[in-house]
Parts: C-alpha cells; sequence; structure tokens
C-alpha cells in the first residue's frame, strides 16, 4: 500500500526541529497558531519529555527534551500531515517510543482512514511497524492494525497490543496466513518479537487488561450480521482472575442508550468500573470479576452524567471521576491521590482545570497539566520528593502576554420556557452591553461545551464580540432526557434553541439585535445555516466551517464503510431529512454565508460544502467557500486557520457594522 512508504518516510535522522513559534501582534495568527505543545508524556526514568510540535503547515514533529537542559530536543519522527499524521506518542522505556500515525489514502471510490503504530528509537533510528505485516495475497484492507491495551510498565520494552489479522488468499500452498480478526500479542518494540495471548477471533471488538499484563474484558460486536457492517448492540464477555474462561458481563445498546458499559478495571479491587444509567444520567460503578457480578455504585451527580473517570499514567488505574456542570467537578476516591491534587490545586490556584497526564516508572516525578478559561495551558513536572514544582511547556507561548476573556456560565430560556445552559464570553475591559454578538453552537451533536479555554470564542472576543455557546438539547452530558432524539432527528428542538439564545443576549441589553451573527464548525456549521434558514433575518451574517449541509448526504457518505448502520440510525428517516438540511432551504437564506472546508475531510465531505455554495448561487444569495487543499475536518494548519480566522474578521466587521 502506498500507506506503508509514507509511514517509513517520517523517521526523522535528517530533520530539523520545529522548537519554536513567531511572535506576532496579528491577532489572526496568535490565535489560529496550533498550540505548541501537545499529548506531553515523561520517561519512565523522569529525566525526559516526548511531545509533539507543530512543524511548517500541517506537519507535526515528534520531540524528546531533557528535563535538565543539558540536551539539545532530539528529533524522534515527523509527518507531513498530507497525508500522514502523528497523532501520539509514548515512552515505553527510556530509550524506545511508540506513536500512532494516521492517513487519508485516496482512491477511485474516496477518502478511507488508515492507522498505523510505529515504534522507534528516541533520535528516530530503527523504525518498526507493530502491526502484521502486509501480503499483496491479504484478501481485505487492513485499515487499522491495532491498539497498545497495556504498556506493562517495568517489562523492559515489551506491551500487549491488539492486533489486527486479514487472511490470505494464495492457490495451492497451505503457507498462508489464516487468522482472522483482533488477537492479543505480547510485542517487544525493539525487535518485534510476539507471543500470542490471546488468538485472533474476528468477532472481537476490543480487549481490555488489568494494568499488569491480565486480559480481562473483551468486547463482541454481536450485530455484524452477514454484511460486516457493525450494530448498535455490543456485549462484553469477562474472566475471573486467573482463569482462560469467558463469562458473559453485559451488552450495551448504542441507539437505546442503554446497558452496562466496562471502562476500566482494577486489578487490586478485582472490580471493573462501569457507566451505567440511574435516572437518565450516566453513572459510576464497581462490578465485581469474581462471577457474582455484584455491583456498588461509585459516583451519581443529580444533574449531569459522569463525564470522565480521573486515572493514572497511561490510563492504567482508575483514581477518580470527573463531571461538567458549570465548571469541572473532580472526585478522588483514592486518598493518596486526592492528597496529591490537593497538593497541587493550592500551589497553581490560577490553573483551576489540572490533570496528571504523566509518571515516572517509580511515580516520583508527575508531568501535570493546569490551564483555566484565561490561559490555555502550561506542563509543570512535580518532584514528590524534592517538593519542586516547575513549569517546562506553555500550550500557547504567542499568547502569553494577550489580555484574554473570562468565560462564565449562564442559562436562558427557549421557546417553551426550558433553561438552556451557556456560556458567555465577553471582551476584556467591555462593560458587556450593546455589543456586537457571535451565538456559537458546537460540533457533534453528541458533543458538549465546557468551560475552559477555547480558541475561537477568545480570538472573537479579542476583535470585540460577546460569544455564546449554548448546551442546545440534543447535546451530551446532560442525560438522556435533554439528549432527546439527537440534534438530527430532533432539530427544530435543537435549532429553536440555539436561536433563542441571540434573541436572549439581545432581551438582556448583551447584544445589539442589529448586530449578531452565528458561527459554527461541523454540526455547528449545520445549525448555523439551518438557523439562518428557519428564521431569516436574526442572524446578519453566518459563517459554516466543514458544515453538514445534506442529511441524506451524510448517510450516502458512510455506505461502504462498515458504520454505516448506525449512521442511518443516528440520522434516521422521514420528512426531517429533507426538512432540516440547508442545502434543500438556501432560498430561505437571507444572511451573507462564509463557508470554509478542507478538501480531504472524512468526517463530513467537501461536497457538503460544495453543494450548499451551488445552492445558494443557483438562488442569487451572497456566499463565499474558501476550500483548503490537502486538509481534514479540523483544518490542523496554522496558516489556514489564520487565514480563516483573518477572513471572519474582516466578513463580521462588515456585516455587523453599526445600523
Amino acid at each position: 500500500m502506498r500507506l506503508l512508504a509514507f509511514i517509513w518516510l517520517v523517521s526523522a535522522s535528517a530533520v530539523a526541529a520545529q522548537t519554536g513559534t513567531p511572535q506576532s501582534n496579528d491577532a489572526a495568527a496568535q490565535f489560529g497558531a496550533r498550540p505548541s505543545v501537545e499529548d506531553v508524556d515523561i520517561s519512565p526514568d523522569g529525566r525526559h519529555i516526548l511531545y509533539l510540535t507543530p512543524g511548517p503547515g500541517p506537519s507535526t514533529v515528534a520531540l524528546v527534551q531533557s528535563l535538565d537542559g543539558a540536551e539539545q530536543p532530539r528529533v524522534a519522527l515527523r509527518a507531513s500531515g498530507n497525508p500522514e499524521r502523528l497523532r501520539w506518542c509514548r515512552f515505553v522505556t527510556d530509550d524506545r517510543i511508540v506513536c500512532q500515525v494516521d492517513a487519508l489514502i485516496s482512491d477511485s471510490s474516496g477518502l478511507i482512514p488508515f492507522s498505523r503504530l510505529l515504534s522507534s528509537d528516541i533520535d528516530g533510528n530503527n523504525p518498526k511497524m507493530l502491526g502484521e505485516r502486509p501480503s499483496i495475497y491479504d484478501t481485505g484492507i487492513r485499515q487499522y492494525d491495532g491498539a497498545i491495551l497495556d504498556w506493562l510498565p517495568g517489562d523492559d520494552g515489551n506491551v500487549l497490543m491488539a492486533r489486527t489479522h486479514v487472511p490470505e488468499a494464495r492457490a495451492g500452498t497451505r503457507l498462508s496466513q489464516q487468522a482472522e480478526g483482533l488477537s492479543v500479542e505480547r510485542i517487544d518494540v525493539r525487535n518485534l518479537h510476539s507471543t500470542t495471548i490471546e488468538p485472533a477471533n474476528r468477532m472481537a471488538a476490543g480487549y481490555m487488561t488489568d494494568g499488569r499484563g491480565h486480559v480481562r474484558i473483551m468486547r463482541v460486536t454481536s450485530a455484524r450480521g452477514s454484511t460486516g457492517m457493525l450494530g448498535a448492540r455490543v456485549q462484553f464477555m469477562y474472566r475471573t482472575a486467573g482463569s482462560s474462561d469467558w463469562h458473559p458481563f453485559s451488552t450495551y445498546d448504542d441507539d437505546a442508550r442503554d446497558g452496562e458499559y466496562p471502562i476500566g478495571v482494577d486489578p487490586e479491587l478485582d472490580v471493573a468500573y462501569t457507566l451505567r444509567r440511574l435516572n437518565g444520567r450516566l453513572a459510576l460503578y464497581r462490578v465485581k470479576l469474581d462471577g457474582s457480578l455484584a455491583s456498588e455504585l461509585v459516583y451519581a451527580n443529580d444533574h449531569v452524567d459522569v463525564d470522565d473517570v480521573v486515572r493514572l499514567a497511561h490510563g492504567s488505574r482508575i483514581v477518580g471521576v470527573s463531571t461538567e456542570e458549570d465548571v469541572r467537578h473532580d472526585v478522588y476516591f483514592d486518598p493518596a491521590f486526592r492528597a496529591t491534587m490537593e497538593g497541587l490545586h493550592h500551589a497553581l490556584p490560577n490553573l483551576p482545570i489540572l490533570n496528571v497526564v504523566g509518571a515516572s516508572r517509580d511515580g516520583n516525578r508527575l508531568l501535570v497539566h493546569g490551564s483555566s478559561d484565561t490561559d490555555p495551558g502550561r506542563y509543570y513536572v512535580y518532584d514528590q520528593r524534592a517538593h519542586s514544582l516547575n513549569e517546562i511547556l506553555v500550550d500557547r507561548p504567542q499568547l502569553d502576554h494577550v489580555t484574554l476573556a473570562t468565560v462564565r456560565a449562564v442559562s436562558y430560556p427557549a421557546a417553551d420556557g426550558t433553561q438552556i445552559p451557556a456560556y458567555l464570553t465577553l471582551p476584556a475591559g467591555s462593560d458587556g452591553h450593546n455589543l456586537p454578538a457571535i451565538v456559537l453552537p458546537h460540533g457533534g451533536p453528541e458533543a458538549r461545551d465546557v468551560w475552559g479555554f477555547d480558541w475561537l470564542p477568545q480570538y472573537f472576543a479579542h476583535l470585540g464580540y460577546a460569544v455564546l455557546q449554548p448546551n442546545y438539547r440534543g447535546s451530551a452530558g446532560y442525560g438522556d432526557a435533554w439528549f432527546q432524539q439527537n440534534g438530527f432527528r430532533g432539530w427544530r428542538t435543537s435549532i429553536g434553541d440555539i436561536t433563542a439564545g441571540a434573541r436572549w443576549l439581545a432581551a438582556q441589553g448583551i447584544a445589539d439585535p442589529r448586530r449578531e451573527a452565528i458561527v459554527g464548525w461541523s454540526y455547528g456549521g449545520y445549525a448555523a445555516l439551518q438557523a439562518g434558514a428557519t428564521e431569516p433575518g436574526l442572524f446578519r451574517a453566518i459563517v459554516a466551517i466543514a458544515p453538514v449541509t445534506d442529511l441524506q448526504q451524510l448517510k450516502t457518505d458512510r455506505e461502504r464503510f462498515a458504520d454505516s448502520v448506525l449512521v442511518n440510525q443516528f440520522v434516521g428517516s422521514g420528512p426531517h431529512v429533507t426538512e432540516g438540511s440547508p442545502v434543500h432551504n438556501a432560498a430561505a437564506i437571507t444572511a451573507p454565508v462564509l463557508l470554509f472546508q478542507g478538501d480531504r475531510d472524512f468526517n463530513v465531505t467537501i461536497t457538503h460544502s460544495r453543494r450548499m455554495q451551488e445552492a445558494l448561487q443557483a438562488a442569487g444569495k451572497q456566499s463565499e467557500l474558501t476550500v483548503f487543499p490537502g486538509l481534514e475536518h479540523d483544518l490542523d494548519d496554522s496558516n489556514a486557520r489564520t487565514q480563516m480566522l483573518r477572513r471572519i474578521g474582516d466578513f463580521l466587521a462588515a456585516d455587523l457594522r453599526a445600523q
């Protein structure tokens, strides 16, 4: 495959490190720049860090840097961003790393996503592909070669990997590889020596270990049928300690949002942590793996779902739970970790969003990330024995001396009186009255906005706009009743909640009703266009980035992929598919429209924006489409984002001028 040639080229023995981001007084460049550091990890001995940093355009570089400053940063790997992208990197040993490389490869029928795991020395030498070797006799395409299940700390370079196998078709020989499905193998990342722990199983969709090298849970997709298409119903099996026999554990129906979903195993307690609905909201449970399946409630919130769990380094052990009401709230049920976090919060009072994202093998040195609404984030190393806390990296140094806007939680009434939770960002130093304003619905729709730094609303606030981010009905995190049918099948409710936000801004005197715009990305872009069609005149300008514009097209785009049944169920069928598609409502839109999208977008194909532009032009509307060649859904390129922000700024300034 062409992908393999790309991946072997990411070895970086002769490339220069991109260690800095040029400073600029141009707001579009400052806010549009990609984060300078992402996905940071600390080595097992606690002496080095590994992180991703932007290269030119959409490229990304993986750097290894000593914490004592005695060495220059070393380039481990780099990827051009078109088509291959570095997604994350982790230490396995002090001198060996594993990275995930993704790519979108074009064939005659469109884009196909691929993912590969690659191991190398910390200087980029001796690269090894961890997945099964491809063969010209393969009977199918291996899009994903597997996943790391267990980092096996202390096992000197071995990991447990769920490995994808594709059978071969070779006539006249018994030497062809016939294994099919997902296996579990212990792999030495230096020499690829492997030992099979679980044989390949074509019905297995995933495995879970206890963090100590023992496979305890298997996920089985039970609704594939003869078509090979994924269904919504998933079955989980488990093992008692020391046994190789599988027993039924639970089932989960994604479409009905019902059942028990395991998310981690604690070997000391011999339990699985699971998410299960309680009073219509996700709660955290412990279920014994001793054969009894006895369960107990660990934590539930009366207002929102359990948002996440808190884990120690490399996702090994669950030590707490997180929820997001107006702001994030963490509950730690590990006393030692609770004491550590209380000390860190005391030491970093201006960075309330704190996460331990890595740890040395002995647990002494912790890699800590802290952020807030007005601080994009920074990394620290906390040495527990030395009682020292040192800042080592800053997420967005180009914003270090820029005054950012505070974000506060608000709520406003929808047409039926329901209070819609939202976040309001006002320009720094503003009195908050009679401002030009932007309603900024989130993507998804099965997602939600949370309190903290967000580069897009911060850019608009920097330009002087009030920004409202509504968590409309159809958003995730607020329980089943809030999710309702989702934002496509229940688009009238979701869009109504969003437009109610614009009227509330005006009624409160925050916004000048003659100067309100709507901006959105992905589903947010869909909402911006559909709101412009259902309530023409409410917004004076519309910006849609990578928007869904035709619900039928969304289903058609997934027809040749295994999740097509799930997408069909999510979007649904009926009159809402046409009525809720902006491309069919272009004639109703009165405000000028600005569209942006990358032409290698797999999430929402470029067809959506191109058809929308054609429909708007045919209806005689004012519209403009900017296509970014080679970029995907997130437009992960500082230059492209800067160009987009600059154009949006000019567009809004022209259309939201005082009347």
